[in-house]
């Protein structure tokens, strides 16, 4: 197959109330081209609605009829992400008809891994059938689905396209790439046919969480407060016995499976600390889980711009962090290319996810074709 331009869409669980637009060319397999990109606020309307639905979907937790109010979001949440994907498309000299796909990730409202011989769970909102009649172009959504009703994890789905990213760095299991989104999650490759991806603990969720309980607004801003604090190590050494931190890969999490509660007691700065703290001393763990462990870390998402995040990656995950960006990579685009580069790959039939990703008992592919 020729490379095709897609599309490729993501909102992560943080709820920042941006829309994360990119453009890849791409065959599925390898890299063409980096298309544009743009971060497209929502409506603050929408923003507040998205809250109410991962609060109604935690009380829901699959048990009985979705809540009413998802219907509503997802016709609101479709059609804005529709209206994004036309503005940055014609913004970068494009038409949609020189678009091949739009990867429709949606709105994770929950997940939940498979446990104890049951299987998993997970829902995002997004109406790929709505979108494909708003925009006239192929839509594939819904990537998740498929993978747990097989028993697999359903994340992390990005270990195919940062393979990509990896083989093209040169990368041959001397390092591997982190996203620091809501929840980590970290992918090593070998370089030839073994490829390990699998969430290393919480991120950024926590720590906003925490800064927004507090009235300090919706982040800690380059790390400011946690930089300011305490680390209590004596509590940091209790969460670290989590049974999820040593339980062997294939495993994911929930946005929700880690709360600022973690912190609760502490002051505003040693609070941030704690939490911070917390996030880089799981990926510490997750690295000893590697087949082996790398010397070197790609970091994309919104926790590469906390300096105090990074540095404490660097001393209590004993690893040395390089910005995504420093490799000619867009370090907050990852996420929304690599669902651009799924939808060719679903378009394909190729494999989205593996045995050693998600824990799927064969490499399956995945997404809902709309059009």
């Amino acid at each position: 197959m020729e490379p095709i331009w897609a599309v490729g869409l993501m909102t992560g669980t943080v709820l920042d109330g941006n829309i994360d637009v990119a453009l890849l060319k791409t065959d599925g397999e390898s890299i063409e081209t980096f298309g544009a990109y743009a971060l497209v606020p929502y409506p603050a309307t929408i923003r507040d609605k998205l809250e109410e639905a991962q609060q109604a979907a935690r009380a829901w937790n699959f048990d009985g009829p979705e809540p009413a109010l998802f219907a509503e979001v997802e016709a609101e949440l479709t059609c804005a992400q529709a209206a994004a994907v036309r503005k940055v498309v014609e913004e970068a000299g494009m038409t949609m008809a020189e678009i091949g796909v739009v990867g429709f990730h949606g709105q994770t409202v929950l997940h939940r891994g498979p446990r104890n011989g049951r299987l998993g769970d997970t829902r995002q909102l997004g109406d790929g059938e709505l979108m494909h009649s708003i925009l006239g172009t192929r839509v594939v959504y819904d990537f998740r689905t498929a993978d747990v009703r097989a028993g697999g994890q359903g994340a992390p789905l990005v270990a195919a396209y940062h393979a990509a990213l990896l083989g093209k760095a040169g990368a041959r299991g001397d390092s591997a790439i982190l996203n620091l989104g809501g929840v980590g999650n970290v992918t090593w490759w070998d370089g030839d046919g073994e490829l390990v991806a699998f969430d290393t603990g919480p991120a950024n969720a926590p720590i906003n969480d925490f800064v927004r309980a507090r009235g300090l607004g919706e982040m800690d801003r380059d790390g400011a407060l946690a930089g300011a604090g305490r680390v209590d190590e004596a509590r940091l050494q209790e969460l670290l016995r989590h049974p999820y931190l040593t339980a062997h890969y294939p495993k994911s999490l929930d946005r929700f499976d880690f709360t600022a509660a973690m912190a609760d007691g502490l002051g505003d700065a040693d609070g941030a600390a704690l939490l911070t703290a917390f996030s880089a001393s799981c990926v510490g763990k997750a690295l000893d889980l590697l087949p082996r462990r790398p010397q070197k870390l790609y970091v994309s998402g919104g926790g590469r711009r906390n300096p105090t995040l990074m540095a404490m990656l660097d001393e209590r995950a004993r690893v040395e962090t390089v910005s995504a960006d420093r490799l000619g990579w867009r370090g907050d685009a990852v996420e929304a290319e690599c669902f651009a580069f799924l939808a060719v790959r679903a378009l394909r039939a190729l494999p989205i996810s593996f045995p050693s990703t998600t824990g799927v008992p064969e490499p399956m592919t995945g997404g809902r074709i709309a059009g």
